[in-house]
Order: structure tokens, then C-alpha cells, then sequence
């Protein structure tokens, strides 16, 4: 199941939006706005940010639900998180989508390996706010999972697991998380299994939103013309309808590759899907911008990045080649990557590793680790520029245990980083000899399986 974002923006709402947002941007130029936290009376944490010039309400409510908690039924994460606007409370889809249309609002709902997110957006003004408000209560609280929609649900992926056999750059990606992370919960694929798609049922969509869709396993993202006590009177009225529960048992730590992990699936395309990677970043990692600053440099500023540079600028073996970090609750994946054609892919690979190792070795060079700091803290402020990018990161905040001053001192971070600690966090963190390399497809030419 993908993500979802349904309901029309009406005309008050966006005039509301873009005549106003000038001011939010300067607001979010100037200085971050104060993030405000308590838990509500059944044990959810919630933060909210109040900007009080602009008419709109911007909610995120995030569950320690994705698919690191599907245990033995893989896909069940997206699946259940997927069903939640098919029915509730009575209501059927048309009903629930009829219900926020009326009131103007948006509301979408998605999963991915850490989280579930269930999201709405509406003005702030009683007449609508209350009622979207108290609808979406009624989901969150008594989805129906109407047997129609588990079965629709479930032939929609049965399609869309078929067509991702078929793509090599899905194929790539499933496989190194499968390789990377072994037995860990992060190696399940959240869309699920072909072999698996008869353990989606009704009964089991039931059970993972009774377990997970809890106030004590919540968190809740407010931004928006609220105030501490409206915002406080909102958070009680659109959770109290859960039970308390308990939160998710703690995911048990990443084991780090013990040797390099090397693996060619045969595919008839011309192209070749190149990742190299392995587990590395937690969210909270003390060498987060040691690592993200650096690979700005390595992999993940486009056409001016080191790799792109030498493989795409230098050889011409790839249109696009990067690297990344995904930071997750456990060590997320560093990952590099590129398409080639077949008969290149050696040469990129060894490019690849090549520039890597240069970079471990001798990290950035100082003009290069200024202009990164200088991309990234010149483009900060366009990352804050509306109430949905900053509930965004307030959601992130808080499933994260973040410290609420992380926006604030995000740009004195960044420009803090010197290249000795990007080369020692490197070196520390990405061991050249033991990665994951997956190589799909580059088969046309001989037609190999």
C-alpha cells in the first residue's frame, strides 16, 4: 500500500494558504518557532508549534507502527494503515470522503519501515476544525476494515508486488535491504510478499491497529493557529477515543555486517541497477552531521557531489550517480548508487569504491565541506516554508526523541562540522570491506537470466 493524501483543498483554504504564507516564510527565515510538549491524559506526547498568522491547522499523528512491527505477516503495517479511510464507526469511504470534503479538509494516511501516519489539514475556524476533527477521532479510534476493502486492498497489491518483480531498480532495492539487515525487522519489505498476501486479512488488520494504535505508542504534531489550551483541548478530543495500550517494545540493534556481502541478480534490461551501502545512522547518532554534511559533499549535492562528478562528469558511465543516508529509529542504510549499461557496470562499480575510499581516507576538502555547509544552511529556511514542512519535522521530533531545540540549532550544527570529524566519523562508521554491493539487470545484450 502507498500513501495516501485525499480531500480537496476548497477555496477558502487556499486563499487562506497562499496569501498568507509570505508571512510564515519570513517567520521561518527569521527564527524557529518555540515547540511546545506535554502528554495528553491517555499517555500520548504531543508538540505544538502555534503560527498564529495563518488560519490553518496542520495535524500528524505518528505510531510506532511501520513495518518493523509486522513480525511473521509481512506488508501488514501498509495494509492496515491503508484501510483506515475504507470505513469506520459506520461510515463507509464515500461517507468518510464526502465528510472531509464538506469541511474543506485534506487527510491521508501511509507506513513506512518506523512509522504509521495518519495526517490532516484544516482551517482553524470552529465550524470546520471541530467536525474534521471529531471524524477523524472516529477512524483512528473504530475502523470498520470492511471485508470489500481487505479484499480490493489486497488484489492492489497482489498487482503492485507483481510489477515491482519486473522492476530492476525494486528488485536492487529489496534485495540490499534483505542483504543489509538479515534477520533484523528492517528487512522486511513493507509492501509484503507475494507468498504471504492470504495473511492480510480483516482479523489481522484488527489485531495490529488494537496493538499499535495506542495513545501510549502515539504521538501527536500540532501546527497552526492554536494556542497551548486549544491545542490541549484538541489533543483530548481527537485521541481520547484510543486506549491507552503500551508502546512498542524497543527494536533490538542492528548487527553490523561481519564480511562484504556481494550479489548479481541476472534481469534482461539494458541498464544496471548499482546500490552499495550497509546499516549505519540512527536519528539520534552523535555523528549525524559529521555523516549527512559529509556526504553532501560525497554523494548527495546532484550534478557537483564527488561521484557524480567522477562517474557521470569525468567518464560519462552513468546519467545520475549518489549516495544517502536514511536515518532511522535503528541504523538506517548508507547507500550509493548508480544506472550504467551492462558492459560499464564493472568500471562504475570500481569508480564507486574508488571514490568512497579517497573520501574515507582524506574526507572533503575545505572549500568543499564550506559550500556544502553553505548549500545546506542557505536552503534550511525553504525546508520551513509551511505549516505541512514544519509539522513534518515536528512529527519527526517527537517519534524520535529529538531535542526540541534540534531546528533551532540546526544551522550552528551543520557550520560546527570540521573535515576531521567528517573523515573520523567516516572512517568509524563505513568499513570499505565489509558492504553490501547489489548489481541487477545489464542483461539485454545477451539475454542471461
Amino acid at each position: 500500500m502507498r500513501a495516501t493524501e485525499r480531500g480537496l483543498m476548497t477555496r477558502p483554504l487556499r486563499q487562506a494558504l497562499f496569501g498568507l504564507l509570505a508571512g510564515l516564510l519570513s517567520g521561518a527565515a527569521g527564527a524557529i518557532p518555540a515547540i511546545d510538549t506535554w502528554t495528553t491524559a491517555s499517555g500520548a506526547r504531543v508538540l505544538l508549534v502555534s503560527t498564529p498568522d495563518l488560519p490553518i491547522v496542520d495535524l500528524r499523528v505518528a505510531f510506532d507502527a511501520g513495518s518493523a512491527r509486522d513480525d511473521a505477516t509481512p506488508g501488514l503495517a501498509r495494509f492496515t494503515s491503508g484501510l483506515l479511510f475504507d470505513g469506520a464507526d459506520g461510515l463507509d469511504a464515500q461517507a468518510i470522503a464526502s465528510g472531509f470534503e464538506r469541511l474543506g479538509a485534506q487527510y491521508g494516511a501511509q507506513a513506512e519501515r518506523d512509522m504509521a501516519v495518519v495526517s490532516l489539514r484544516s482551517l482553524v475556524d470552529a465550524p470546520q476544525l471541530g467536525p474534521a476533527v471529531d471524524l477523524l477521532a472516529r477512524i483512528l479510534a473504530k475502523p470498520d476494515f470492511p471485508d470489500d476493502a481487505v479484499a480490493r486492498a489486497r488484489r492492489t497489491l497482489e498487482v503492485a508486488l507483481a510489477q515491482q518483480r519486473e522492476q530492476p531498480g525494486q528488485i536492487a532495492s529489496r534485495a540490499f535491504y534483505q542483504a543489509a539487515y538479515r534477520s533484523h525487522p528492517y528487512a522486511n519489505w513493507p509492501d509484503g510478499e507475494p507468498e504471504t498476501l492470504a495473511l492480510l486479512t480483516r482479523s489481522a488488520a484488527q489485531g495490529f491497529h488494537r496493538r499499535y494504535y495506542v495513545a501510549r505508542n502515539a504521538v501527536l504534531a500540532i501546527v497552526g493557529d492554536l494556542d497551548r489550551p486549544a491545542a490541549q483541548a484538541l489533543a483530548e478530543r481527537l485521541l481520547s477515543g484510543l486506549p491507552s495500550g503500551a508502546p512498542a517494545p524497543a527494536l533490538g540493534a542492528v548487527l553490523p555486517l561481519a564480511q562484504e556481502v556481494n550479489e548479481r541478480i541476472h534481469h534482461p534490461s539494458a541498464q544496471a541497477h548499482i546500490l552499495l551501502g550497509a546499516p549505519v545512522l540512527t536519528r539520534d547518532d552523535p555523528d549525524y552531521f559529521p555523516l549527512v554534511v559529509g556526504n553532501h559533499v560525497l554523494g548527495g549535492s546532484g550534478l557537483v557531489s564527488r561521484v557524480s562528478n567522477v562517474i557521470r562528469e569525468q567518464r560519462g558511465l552513468a546519467y545520475s550517480a549518489y549516495s544517502y543516508f536514511i536515518p532511522m529509529r535503528a541504523a538506517g542504510p548508507f547507500v550509493m548508487g548508480l544506472q550504467t549499461r551492462g558492459d560499464q557496470a564493472g568500471e562504475a562499480t570500481a569508480l564507486l569504491r574508488q571514490t568512497l575510499d579517497e573520501f574515507i581516507a582524506d574526507g572533503p576538502s575545505e572549500q568543499e565541506l564550506a559550500a556544502a555547509q553553505r548549500n545546506l544552511t542557505g536552503g534550511f529556511p525553504l525546508r520551513l516554508d509551511s505549516n505541512k514542512d514544519i509539522v513534518e519535522y515536528l512529527a519527526v521530533i517527537g517519534f524520535y526523541r529529538l531535542p526540541l531545540d534540534w531546528l533551532d540549532r540546526y544551522v550552528e550544527r551543520v557550520n560546527a562540522v570540521t573535515v576531521q570529524q567528517v573523515r573520523d566519523a567516516f572512517a568509524r562508521r563505513i568499513d570499505p570491506e565489509r558492504l553490501v554491493l547489489i548489481r541487477v539487470g545489464g542483461d539485454a545484450a545477451t539475454g542471461s537470466r
